[in-house]
């Protein structure tokens, strides 16, 4: 308050301006007999954010993990000489530094009771305090300033308990006066406690960091700031809607400050009554029934209704950066309400909300929330830079609407998986209409002696029928010599005999990746870890694991068991496994010459009744063996169950087959 004191004399000199009738209001008592008289300025108008600041650590709005830990330390008389307060702007840092302050130099302190009459508390909340000293980093974050505050720190308090320093902004201090500051702050006096506060804590030093106890403050929730905004309102005698409330809060984006000077502006602008479209109008925000509005647009697919609502919203001069992080925010609520199954205390939302968030949950999958969420959140990241904000909003609604739709790549995948399984058990005949071309496994029946051992296998009831037409044919020795070379698997292992993998492995592969190179593909990256009763125990590296539900079904299985009974393995098994190479292992294994496996059962048909065309028969059939995997047959693999399926799932056609 500015007081002037003037002094009429009784000379009988008069001041035109104090005998104006006008000026009178603001004159004090005149004292009688010309003594002075005092003039009182009008009090100046405090805003809303300082008029309501919190006092006590009562007063703080949700931060009350901080306030009740430092509440606790006082009472404890744990208290420590550095104190770091990080989080968004508003939300109390500085606010909670004083109001420790006060409760460590109030008098009879540290207390968390003091009196707000309290001399010591009045000079700390009016910043007059000799011994709360607040100090502006980002003004004074020079090397000269820490050093003045070093030396200044030595002497006792004034009046006070402890000497405290609030540095605000600390982050904007240089790095010089860190460095500087670090051995005061590590050690400093008794008397002594330095509260910093930031915005940007990755900016401070983890030197610094390392000596303070960090409290890391967070965004306050919308319904609190709503409750603290109506208690102002009532105080201001204001009338305001709580849907204008809602959208106060909502545009403060956790920040107490930012909504109560938007209150402040807001009684000016709109007077003693507020309602929900002056807030709209003011800041650009869309209400939000029009946000559910085009929400619910997205998830029911209604493109020409998103479009139309979006080009009201831009026309109304609606910020759209803001409309973007608002339908992020709502499918964030949607999909978060979805997975927790109506858990509300995930979630800040009004009634209204709650209310449609039950509807539109129904409308789309997790995964289809998902998309949708991704498609939004990659638009906010390019809507920065881009020159047409409203179009790249309109391309990310549609994208929005066709990611809805769309199937994720692991499902389409489990599907190709599952299609693959069905094919390979119902195609097991598949392969033995095949083997003819490459193994001829019917002409293994042609009764060896050791019936017992060839019996069991799968593809030798088959040959049953062939068997009798040999003896007639004689004159005919054409058509006869392709299943001739066919006693591949007359030479049987005994059972007890062991088996060299290294030796057998390459020679496997081998004869698979005649028959299937797809298959050969996959068990490059495999090894042979065991083969014992009949079991063959195949081997994949963590790093190969996905290999297994693509290499692991009834087709293979047949197709690895019928190649080691023409090895000599007769009802072999195949089990597939996770497990590590040993060490020294190969993945590539060489690829052996088709000629030595079947050059031992060559000699057996040849006694036959034709020796001479016996012998000519096993020439033509390795050069068959030879020129089969380069003979590729396009129009057989177009016509391929599994490929024909492929291309409907995806409706797609081959456009080129390469071998």
């Amino acid at each position: 308050m500015v007081t002037l004191a003037l002094f009429l004399f009784a000379s009988g000199i008069s001041i035109p301006a104090f005998t104006n009738p006008a000026f009178r209001p603001t004159l004090g008592e005149t004292i009688a007999g010309g003594g002075p008289a005092v003039i009182q300025a009008p009090m100046s108008y405090q805003v809303i954010a300082r008029k309501y600041r919190p006092q006590r650590f009562a007063d703080v709005v949700g931060q009350e993990h901080v306030t009740q830990t430092l509440a606790n330390a006082i009472a404890q008389k744990r208290i420590a000489h550095a104190y770091l307060f990080c989080g968004p702007r508003g939300t109390g840092k500085t606010t909670i530094a004083r109001i420790f302050a006060k409760a460590l130099n109030c008098t009879g302190g540290p207390s968390i009771e003091f009196s707000d009459d309290d001399l010591r508390v009045q000079e700390i909340t009016e910043g007059r305090s000799l011994d709360v000293l607040e100090i502006d980093g980002a003004s004074n974050n020079g090397v000269e300033q820490v050093r003045e505050l070093r030396e200044t720190c030595k002497y006792a308090p004034a009046n006070s308990a402890f000497k405290i320093y609030i540095i605000d902004e600390v982050h904007m201090l240089s790095t010089a006066a860190f460095n500087a500051l670090l051995k005061t702050l590590e050690e400093p006096p008794a008397h002594v406690k330095f509260m910093f506060a930031t915005t940007d804590p990755e900016k401070v030093l983890p030197t610094i960091l390392s000596r303070c106890q960090r409290f890391d403050l967070r965004r306050i929730p919308a319904a609190l700031i709503t409750k603290h905004l109506a208690e102002i309102a009532g105080k201001e005698q204001v009338t305001i809607d709580a849907a204008a409330l809602h959208a106060i809060a909502r545009g403060a984006d956790g920040g107490m400050r930012d909504a109560e000077s938007t209150l402040d502006q807001l009684i000016s602008f709109c007077g003693n009554h507020i309602e929900e479209a002056d807030v709209l109008s003011m800041f650009g925000l869309a209400a939000q029934n029009q946000i559910l509005k085009l929400s619910q647009a997205v998830l029911a697919g209604d493109i020409q209704n998103a479009l139309t609502q979006l080009n009201e919203l831009a026309q109304g001069g609606k910020d759209l950066g803001r409309l973007l992080a608002d339908l992020l925010n709502h499918f964030r609520n949607v999909l978060i309400f979805q997975v927790s199954r109506g858990d509300l205390t995930l979630l800040e939302a009004s009634e209204a909300e709650t209310q449609a968030l039950k509807e539109q949950t129904a409308l789309a999958t997790t995964d289809a929330l998902t998309r949708i969420l991704e498609v939004f959140a990659d638009a906010e990241l390019r809507l920065r830079d881009a020159t047409s904000k409203k179009i790249l909003l309109e391309v990310a609604l549609l994208k929005s609407i066709e990611a809805r739709n769309a199937l994720p790549i692991d499902t389409i995948l489990k599907q190709l998986n599952q299609m693959r399984s069905q094919a390979g058990s119902d195609a097991q005949p598949v392969p033995a209409s095949a083997t003819p071309r490459f193994a001829p496994v019917p002409a293994a029946a042609p009764a060896p002696a050791p019936a017992a051992a060839t019996a069991p296998l799968a593809p030798t009831p088959k040959p049953a029928a062939p068997v009798p037409p040999p003896p007639a044919p004689v004159a005919t020795s054409a058509p006869t010599p392709a299943p001739a070379p066919a006693p591949a698997p007359a030479p049987v292992v005994a059972a007890g005999t062991p088996v060299n993998l290294n030796d057998l492995w390459p020679k496997l592969i081998d004869a698979v990746g005649r028959v299937s190179p797809f298959t050969r593909g996959y068990l490059i990256d495999a090894h042979p870890v065991s083969f014992e009763k009949h079991v063959l125990v195949i081997g994949y590296d963590p790093e190969f694991e996905d290999h297994l539900g693509l290499v692991d079904n009834a087709r293979n299985h047949a197709l690895l068991a019928t190649k080691l009974g023409e090895m000599g393995y007769a009802n072999a098994m195949i089990k597939f496994i996770k497990s590590e190479a040993p060490a020294g292992w190969d993945r590539k294994p060489v690829a052996v010459a088709p000629t030595p496996v079947p050059a031992k059962p060559k000699p057996a048909p040849a006694p036959a009744t034709k020796p001479a065309e016996a012998t000519a028969a096993p020439a033509a059939a390795p050069a068959e063996k030879k020129t089969a995997p380069i003979a590729f047959n396009k129009e057989e693999f177009k016509n391929d169950p599994l490929i024909q399926k492929a291309l409907e799932a995806f409706k797609g056609t081959i456009v080129d087959v390469r071998a």
